[in-house]
């Protein structure tokens, strides 16, 4: 194991992590509302941290395997939501304990989305900009940005990208060198992002709150810079923005950059020549996963609208009809962002919206959950032993499109759904240890292993009830989730530490 060449990365990254405590001292300075001081102390310490922990490392540079990758990346987002802690604790008017600084910051950036905090509209600017950038960062645009950064710094990032990139076939890249391929993710999520906080602007919300929320908005965070969350806004224009730009976020990412046209520029014999690629909308409704995960979403909002009208929850089926579409499409990618308590809501509702939480966004997108792609394909492979029950002689294959997927695949995702399961159970035992009811215990569990947020019972609006031994289980399943199970749980296995 290159330890030392690992510790070199992650100073790297602590010292470019702490270019983002800026903006927010920037806002602090602008609003003059308080916060600036705990951003530039956070700043300075971050940057002579990361600063000193490279220069001690500077000399190692050592070529980066597998193991070192996936190191790479836990010790990524555990180290920077440590450090993205740093101002939530600093002593001021507005600090937290160090659990609930930590518990804050492990949601913003793994795109969680559950909080401690109430009170936020009294908060700073500095403070509600910092929690919607955080997510962001988290959403996709840091491991996208360094993965693209550090080959420029001689870091290889292939090792990176294979363990961060989510879903059973991760190997697959668009474009043939890891560096460009990270540059176009990022340039998709800005430019969505831009559009996003456009669309926002546009249909009423002030500059700071179109920015913020369309920040949470692509990430799939949902955080908000009101306690009220999108609910705030008594607007249907915003709350269908907001979903439509939900249900762009929870598609494949690989699927935009193939649908998006763009100048491929090569050399040939020495000459620069220029390629147009024009892209296709065909992509996307060629791609399954795209189709079920349309599939689910509208049957979602059919039957979260269809109970509420029928149950008379609303005087005005209108308000039904935008309240459920919202909630459906917002718990149902992992966002978490809510219009009203749907935890009250009647029937089977809460529980139905909590269920699909699990099923999340396509592989590839910031959505959370167990991703739409392995949800088809455990369907699929049901349906095969099924038919193999009928007809015991008969040869059945799972396919992907027209393609038959390799027996590995599908093992690989039958493996990831037991360890899911398994890792669901035990943390859910644990909430119950700490002193939660079932149905809360249920509720946490779900809403920080699928990195939802809102979750039932007690933490149904917020964590600020949970123990502070059950916010630290919270921050384990968090990370347990952004990371997908495997990429934490092999550091656990005594074979990944053999030499």
């Amino acid at each position: 194991m290159q330890i030392r060449t690992i510790l070199r990365i992650l100073g790297i990254l602590i010292a470019l992590f702490s270019v983002t405590l800026l903006p927010p001292a920037i806002l602090a300075y602008f609003y003059e509302d308080g916060g600036g001081w705990a951003f530039l102390v956070a700043f300075v310490l971050s940057l002579v941290i990361g600063t000193l922990i490279w220069y001690s490392n500077r000399d190692h540079r050592r070529e980066l395997k597998t193991r070192e990758g996936f190191v790479i990346v836990v010790m990524f987002w555990v180290v920077l939501g440590t450090v993205g802690a740093i101002p939530f604790w600093m002593p001021d008017e507005y600090t937290l304990s160090f659990t609930d600084a930590m518990f804050e910051s492990f949601s913003a950036l793994t795109t969680t989305g559950a909080t401690i905090l109430t009170g936020i509209d009294e908060l700073p600017h500095a403070y509600r900009f910092y929690r919607q950038q955080l997510q962001w960062l988290g959403g996709m645009g840091i491991i996208v940005l360094a993965v693209a950064i550090l080959p420029l710094l001689g870091i290889g990032g292939m090792q990176l990208y294979r363990a961060e990139i989510p879903g059973p076939v991760k190997d697959s890249k668009m474009t043939p060198r890891i560096a460009d391929t990270a540059k176009q993710l990022w340039y998709i999520y800005l430019g969505l992002t831009i559009a996003c906080a456009l669309a926002y602007w546009a249909a009423g919300m002030t500059p700071f709150n179109a920015i913020g929320h369309a920040f949470s908005t692509i990430a799939i965070g949902g955080f908000s810079t009101h306690d009220a969350s999108m609910g705030y806004y008594d607007s249907a224009v915003i709350h269908m923005i907001c979903v439509l730009f939900l249900l762009i976020a929870a598609v494949n990412f690989a699927l935009h950059f193939a649908a998006v046209p763009r100048l491929y520029s090569r050399r040939i014999e020495g000459q620069q020549h220029y390629e147009l690629y024009r892209g296709s909308l065909k992509v996307y409704f060629n791609d399954p996963e795209f189709r079920a995960l349309m599939a689910i979403q509208f049957t979602l909002m059919l039957l979260v609208v269809v109970v509420l009208v029928s149950q008379r929850w609303y005087g005005d089926w209108t308000d039904a009809l935008f309240h459920g579409i919202f909630q459906a499409v917002s718990i149902g990618t992992t966002a978490g962002f809510t219009t009203q308590d749907y935890s009250t809501w009647p029937l089977f509702l809460p529980v139905l919206l909590i269920f699909a939480s699990f099923i999340g966004g396509s592989a590839g997108s910031t959505g959370g959950g167990l991703k739409v792609i392995r949800v088809l394909l455990l369907y699929r492979q049901g349906m095969r032993e099924i038919n193999r029950l009928i007809h015991p002689r008969g040869v059945f294959t799972v396919k992907w499109g027209n393609r038959a997927l390799p027996d590995r695949v599908v093992q690989a995702v039958w493996g990831f759904f037991a360890a899911y399961a398994l890792v669901f159970v035990i943390i859910m035992l644990l909430f119950i240890a700490t002193g939660l009811d079932d149905y809360s215990a249920f509720g946490a569990t779900a809403a920080t292993l699928n990195n939802l947020g809102p979750g039932l019972g007690e933490v149904a609006s917020n964590f600020t009830t949970v123990s502070d031994s059950g916010k630290w289980i919270a921050i384990l399943a968090m990370v347990f989730g952004r990371l997908e199970i495997f990429t934490l749980l092999v550091l656990f296995t005594p074979a990944f530490w053999k030499h």
